[in-house]
């Protein structure tokens, strides 16, 4: 894969994280991410798991803002995500998965009913409420189930948000 490919790759994970769609990334975009999910799984913001969760959005922010926010305005325009994102990413992958390990850490406890794992379905229902269609997300769910227990392990969605971020085309 070329340079100008891989940095168009990356581009387009730049809306992902835009959720309000205004043309950064900035803290509001994590929260709005964390009310999401809580909202979609009826969990509330005071619980246990609710504190977790925008814990974990925080310091997924935190760890944007520090390898992309040139400028340290706050926010993360296109062009320093490319350029901030594309770098680290090249230079370590699983780096950049730790930076969101404990925003991820806390949607797992959200989305897992029983203690025993996320389900391929639950799964699918948080793509969802980040942004990604039903029809891919249900697909990136069931593939996320690795060895078909029919539960998700924290290791296989952090391998797979790595290779999301850094490598994989962005319709896959």
């Amino acid at each position: 894969m070329d340079s100008a490919e891989y940095e168009r790759k990356i581009a387009a994970r730049f809306a992902t994280f835009d959720q309000d769609g205004n043309g950064y990334i900035d803290r509001e975009d994590f929260s709005a991410a964390a009310r999401a999910v809580l909202a979609e799984f009826g969990v509330t913001a005071r619980s246990d798991k609710g504190q977790d969760l925008f814990a974990g959005a925080e310091a997924f922010w935190q760890g944007m803002a520090g390898i992309a926010d040139v400028d340290g305005d706050q926010r993360v325009t296109r062009e320093e995500y490319i350029t901030g994102a594309a770098k680290r990413l090249r230079d370590n992958p699983q780096r950049f998965a730790e930076i969101a390990r404990p925003f991820l850490h806390a949607v797992i406890a959200v989305a897992d009913a029983d203690g025993a794992g996320p389900t391929p379905e639950a799964a699918a229902r948080v793509l969802r409420v980040l942004g990604t269609p039903a029809e891919l997300a249900g697909r990136i769910a069931a593939a996320l189930d690795a060895d078909g227990d029919g539960r998700i392990r924290e290791e296989e969605i952090l391998a797979a948000f790595a290779g999301y971020c850094g490598v994989e085309a962005p319709d896959a």
